[in-house]
């Protein structure tokens, strides 16, 4: 990938995160401040995290195992690449239809096995939810798999507008955690429709067909999907399931705690899900082509800017929390803040974790990655069940933070043994990293007494963002200029 297709596509998918992080930060703030009670809203997280488990039976890898097979082709024999596309479309709409409908039959007695009973009348959604949001999906990772991730980053922009505009209609027209549902249903399938129109017009109709497809090319696409299937449903058990334990034994009031926690964390992904995203396709094409040493250091130079900016964001995450969530959400919510002080580490590994996961797919290695991610998600099950009736939410994150962290070790471990990186180079940058964190973390402390409001929250966040900045520059970690004409191609 050059430097100009890999800004643009860049930029394209941080833009698309960031009007998501924008639409998602100001629906939480609307639903939190003003539309929805704390019960209400935690009945909404509980309700999302089963659709979540539910629609990973929907989705069976499909979509990227057809990105993985799409980067392959579309050079060295591109007839074959919609072979690929209608093949993994078709095992998807077969899923969709078998799970959709086995959730919408048996809705009721799925609240009552999770011993929530008062979500049944919200199940009625899950149907709907599962099938827009899993052919949703399926457009902008496929999108990934041609390298044009700037249409993926359309799609879903498309759907985080959209999202804000029908959940904020939902509530106000039929109320309550019922017409948010609905609101996500209707963005879904607004996504799914853009999302569709661009693979087919800018893609699909555009490839001429081979004479027939490859000998077994439908059941290579089926098959790579079933580690990736593996892999996906422990990634969405590690973020629903623990949601959903809460709900079950602690309550939905815990849950509103929990899930805006998860959603403060989820905010701060933007920058490392959209360089994760680009790159990614990148290392197949680099294997392919016996470029490891390129790949090796294209991987490292990435981890070292992520662990740069994640480090000590977490750091002020963890100490600004407090205030950060009496101020913006309301006090009502103060059950959050140690929530969010131990997800602090989670957006560190969250972020190495989100330019790792996909590059291993993309390198051949998606089986290892699906053993460490079921064996870390079992794993979190069972600590979630320990630490959640005697600690709550707090207990779920802990149990969490401490799973993801050895599965993102392994993951790191494996693009090692694939690519040999530099690791002495990489101990000593952490290492800077950790100094300039704890001289920024100082400052923030101190500057702590002086926060009374939302203003004076925001000079605190800009004075460690500007430590940070200038510790950073002076060290020569981080070169803006570099960055600018990145940012500029």
């Amino acid at each position: 990938m050059d430097t100009e297709t890999f800004a643009r596509g860049f930029k394209a998918s941080l833009g698309a995160r960031a009007v998501h992080m924008v639409a998602s930060g100001l629906l939480v703030l609307v639903l939190t401040r003003f539309l929805l009670t704390p019960a209400q809203y935690g009945l909404l997280g509980s309700a999302l995290a089963v659709f979540g488990v539910a629609g990973l039976f929907a989705d069976l890898g499909t979509s990227k195992s057809a990105a993985r097979y799409v980067t392959e082709y579309r050079e060295r024999d591109p007839g074959q690449v919609p072979y690929v596309l209608r093949a993994a479309l078709r095992y998807r709409v077969i899923a969709i239809v078998v799970v959709a409908g086995a959730f919408s039959l048996f809705s009721g007695t799925i609240a009552r096995l999770i011993h929530q009973p008062e979500l049944a009348p919200l199940m009625v959604f899950g149907g709907a939810y599962i099938a827009c949001y899993s052919l949703s999906t399926f457009a902008v990772v496929v999108f990934q798999g041609f390298n044009r991730v700037t249409w993926s980053a359309v799609t879903r922009a498309t759907g985080s507008v959209s999202l804000l505009v029908f959940v904020v209609i939902g509530v106000v027209v039929l109320g309550g955690a019922g017409g948010a549902l609905l609101g996500y249903v209707a963005s879904y399938a607004v996504a799914t429709v853009v999302g569709f129109a661009v693979l087919y017009w800018k893609f699909y109709s555009t490839i001429d067909d081979a004479d027939e497809p490859e000998d077994g090319l439908s059941r290579r696409v089926l098959r790579y999907s079933i580690p990736l299937t593996a892999t996906q449903g422990a990634n969405v058990l590690d973020k629903r399931i623990d949601t959903i334990l809460v709900g079950a034994i602690v309550g939905p009031v815990a849950v509103s705690s929990y899930y805006l926690a998860k959603n403060i964390a989820t905010f701060l992904q933007a920058p490392a899900a959209s360089l994760g995203f680009t790159i990614s396709p990148t290392y197949g094409e680099q294997k392919a082509d016996d470029a490891r040493d390129a790949a090796a250091s294209l991987y490292g130079t990435t981890l070292r800017h992520t662990l740069l900016l994640y480090v000590p964001a977490a750091a002020g995450l963890a100490l600004l929390a407090g205030p950060a969530v009496r101020q913006v959400f309301g006090a009502k919510y103060a059950g959050a803040i140690p929530v969010v002080q131990v997800f602090s580490g989670y957006v560190v590994l969250s972020a190495v974790s989100l330019i790792t996961s996909d590059a291993l797919d993309y390198l051949g290695r998606a089986r290892e990655r699906a053993w460490a991610k079921g064996a870390t998600s079992a794993a979190n099950f069972a600590l979630n069940l320990v630490l959640i009736p005697s600690f709550g939410a707090v207990g779920a994150a802990w149990a969490t933070v401490a799973t993801f962290s050895v599965y993102v070790a392994v993951n790191v471990l494996v693009v090692h043994h694939e690519l040999e990186l530099p690791v002495s180079r990489l101990f000593r940058h952490a290492a800077f990293v950790l100094a300039i964190t704890f001289a920024m973390s100082v400052v923030v402390y101190l500057a702590l007494p002086f926060v009374s409001g939302p203003i004076s929250l925001a000079g605190v966040v800009l004075l460690g963002g500007a430590i940070w900045a200038g510790l950073a520059t002076m060290s020569g970690l981080l070169d803006i200029g570099r960055v600018a004409n990145v940012l500029e191609s």
